[in-house]
């Protein structure tokens, strides 16, 4: 009889639709956040990814500033957009949770990097396998793809988790005084101003504590790379709504207004 139940609740909650849609969207939001830790370690040009040849800058008396970005930011407004429709639906809770769980594989993934950098490498094919492709030595090509450093990897892990906090609280204060309009101001908003305290607290830990940069030079930095961060979550704006359209056509009206009641903790009327 036991079994019986057992086997009933776990088929209800399989095929519930809102469980079945927080678990896509948690599996999203972990695998975007280790894949944009991952690729972190590579610079690119937007400039001239967007066609241009780079034209060096000064900020704040800095001097030969570029648009030279780290490939995680490519994926990172993903993250906080994923954020927005979390707590849309799900709640401040979930956000911390989901947070929480990406935080902690975050911190396993770098784990095994360390593990998988320091287990003797095959010297007698591996190590010199590519020399036809330009790479003579792949252990010293697989730690300096794996092997951050310890304060980038504090950095990135604190400004994510202080960002998400940030995220969540203004998210839920612009929601309670517009109420269901203006999507467009409660979640790019809060992820404008939670990416302006990421892109900060990253390169305060990472490189004014953790390299010695000056207070002048993670500013200048840090609005360089914030300019790219403001750009994109005014661009991906549309892709709330959008998302929020196929939710809606997923679960339902009904459903879907239930929950976001629940979300902001008011009973559904």
């Amino acid at each position: 009889m036991d079994s019986l139940i057992f086997t009933h609740m776990v088929h209800k909650i399989l095929n519930d639709k809102p469980t079945k849609l927080f678990v896509a969207l948690t599996c999203f939001f972990v695998a975007n956040a280790i894949i944009a830790e991952c690729i972190g370690g590579k610079l690119f040009s937007l400039e001239a990814v967007l066609g241009f040849a780079p034209h060096p800058f000064s900020l704040l008396g800095e001097k030969g500033l570029t648009f030279t970005l780290t490939c995680g930011v490519l994926l990172w407004p993903l993250e906080f957009i994923m954020t927005d429709i979390v707590n849309e639906y799900y709640g401040p809770k979930a956000v911390r949770r989901i947070s929480y769980i990406a935080i902690a594989l975050i911190c396993y993934a770098f784990l095994m990097f360390y593990f998988a950098i320091n287990v003797p490498a095959d010297k007698s094919f591996w190590t010199g396998s590519k020399q036809a492709s330009g790479v003579p030595d792949m252990q010293a090509a697989f730690t300096g793809i794996f092997g951050q450093g310890m304060w980038i990897i504090l950095g990135s892990v604190t400004a994510f988790l202080v960002s998400q906090v940030v995220d969540v609280w203004i998210f839920h204060k612009v929601k309670k005084v517009t109420g269901e309009k203006h999507v467009w101001l409660r979640a790019t908003g809060s992820t404008i101003v939670s990416q302006l305290v990421d892109s900060f607290i990253v390169l305060f830990i990472a490189f004014k504590i953790g390299n010695g940069w000056s207070y002048q030079r993670v500013l200048a930095i840090g609005l360089v790379n914030y300019t790219y961060k403001f750009a994109m979550a005014v661009v991906l704006t549309p892709l709330i709504y959008l998302l929020e359209k196929g939710i809606e056509r997923y679960l339902g009206h009904e459903t879907t207004t239930r929950m976001k009641n629940a979300a902001m903790g008011k009973t559904s009327e």
